[in-house]
């Protein structure tokens, strides 16, 4: 039986109770890492790094149900004798596989974050090494269905093909996922991070989360809000509204990445010298593109046929990242010009435009990989099953925000429609947290998957958490801003909480 102690938090002289553990948590067992694990790390820093599988019940409440092997990799503290504790990275998704972060955290940390935690990453349940979640039995039966789904399907065939795949999806999941599937769930993944808490030997949670990465922090802090010492999110989400109603959430997401794109219109029509799209009106030339897209594809020069699916989910992959925002504005000329094309000009191969558009991960090396961001999604997200009513959704959601509206509701409203029902065990508030400490949040202004409203909300209804607000592009900054990441050193390291109001500036904004 776990017993509560005092303990001593290294490097801050101050003696804290400890949390009562959960039942059944086992240290960690850590071991040589996969030398592929490792790539592009120096040669010289290798000796810091240890990798483990460490297994959690699939059902928590039902652990005769069998285990998850989590996949875990740590970066040891660079000063172990000032060592603080482990600091745990979820890179978002859901789905994300976080296992090799580690390996890169010197882009998002200060060095005296290095050398102060552990740093550990993990895939959680279902994900990539831990025991991908599988709906299919093979890559090819995988392709076979997601390769008839439409991501922005605007013909009547279009949609029946759609919406006849995603049952497909739905059927197959039902038939091949297993038990895992009905144990997907945030609450879920929280509580096998607080096994790997206990199992690292932490007595209180240090916790970076991006993306959907700040739900599964938001609910953890308020599960165990006794065992949180310092939190910080990036790039939230709205926790309520994504827990109450998955159809209105993802109609807000929509609107968010609407914003993002008019902020990179903008920045365009702002930096005429810099920015290749500038010429005229870029909102007017980009809606011309988007509308004739909808008619059928455009041929390309080299024949390269771009479709509306190819150029709407590649323009929100660049919204992600600013340091795209040049590439994607000359891609958006050549199209433009292809339309009006003017003797003399050569013609501009595209870059970023002309990826191919893809569902479910699909690996070129290694096959079929998992299919966990449904699985999470449909399981945490309220959507109707009701697919009749998700072509007028897309309609609708089209009309307010008519480049990304549609594919918005042809993704999660229209396949967790379909999706097998799962487990109900889902953490939807409250989440006004109790821990001691306020967590501290980051939201951008022009961020298209967590639109900065979306931080906004996650700040007041936490309640003990303070927002700084970045004036940036891009999805998530740490990393990409000097004064957030200074910010985040003095809170991991110092529980120091900037003032109410703070604001950050990128290190470099877009066409700068």
């Amino acid at each position: 039986m776990a017993v509560a102690a005092a303990a001593l938090v290294a490097g801050t002289g101050v003696v804290a109770p400890v949390a009562a553990e959960p039942a059944g948590a086992k240290p960690v067992s850590w071991k040589k890492c996969a030398p592929a694990d490792l790539e592009g790390v120096p040669v010289t820093q290798r000796y810091l790094f240890r990798c483990a599988t460490y297994p959690v019940p699939i059902d928590h409440d039902d652990p005769s149900k069998g285990t998850v092997g989590l996949a875990m990799m740590r970066r040891e503290a660079t000063n172990p004798d000032e060592r603080i504790g482990s600091l745990f990275l979820n890179p978002g998704g859901p789905g994300g596989s976080g296992y090799n972060r580690p390996t890169t955290a010197a882009d998002r940390f200060d060095p005296e974050v290095l050398e102060r935690f552990d740093i550990i990453g993990f895939d959680p349940r279902g994900v990539n090494r831990s025991d991908p979640l599988r709906c299919f039995k093979s890559a090819k039966q995988a392709e076979d269905v997601l390769g008839r789904i439409s991501s922005v399907p605007v013909t009547e065939e279009q949609i029946d093909t759609t919406l006849d795949a995603y049952q497909e999806y739905g059927e197959s999941c039902e038939k091949n996922a297993g038990e895992l599937l009905r144990h997907m769930s945030t609450k879920d993944v929280a509580r096998d991070l607080d096994l790997m808490r206990q199992g690292v030997g932490d007595d209180k949670l240090n916790y970076v989360g991006f993306s959907y990465g700040t739900l599964l922090g938001a609910t953890y802090v308020n599960l165990f809000p006794e065992r949180s010492r310092a939190i910080v999110l990036d790039g939230n989400v709205d926790p309520a509204l994504r827990t109450a109603d998955g159809v209105q959430y993802d109609r807000e997401r929509a609107q968010g990445f609407e914003l993002a794109l008019d902020g990179f219109l903008q920045r365009c029509a702002e930096n005429p010298t810099k920015c290749a799209f500038a010429e005229g009106d870029p909102r007017a030339k980009f809606d011309e593109i988007r509308d004739r897209l909808r008619e059928g594809p455009i041929t390309m020069p080299d024949g390269t046929e771009i479709t509306l699916d190819q150029f709407t989910d590649s323009t929100g992959s660049a919204l992600y990242d600013p340091e795209k925002y040049r590439q994607l504005a000359t891609d958006l000329q050549a199209l433009h010009r292809q339309l009006h094309p003017k003797p003399g000009l050569v013609p501009e191969l595209l870059t970023l435009l002309n990826v191919p558009t893809s569902l479910g991960r699909l690996d070129a090396d290694s096959g079929y990989v998992d299919d966990s961001y449904f699985a999470v999604n449909c399981t945490d997200k309220p959507i109707p099953h009701d697919p009749e009513r998700v072509a007028d959704i897309a309609a609708e959601w089209e009309a307010e925000s008519p480049t990304f509206g549609r594919s918005q509701a042809f993704s999660d409203v229209a396949g967790c429609s379909m999706w097998p029902k799962t487990n109900p065990d889902v953490h939807r508030g409250p989440w006004a947290h109790q821990a001691e400490n306020p967590v501290l949040l980051f939201g951008n202004r022009f961020d298209p998957a967590t639109q900065y409203e979306f931080s906004r909300r996650m700040e007041q209804q936490l309640g003990n958490a303070r927002l700084v607000t970045v004036d940036a592009h891009g999805h998530c900054i740490l990393g990409r801003s000097s004064c957030a990441d200074t910010i985040t050193t003095n809170y991991l390291v110092d529980l120091q909480v900037p003032q109410p109001g703070q604001t950050c500036q990128p290190d470099q904004q877009p066409f700068n």
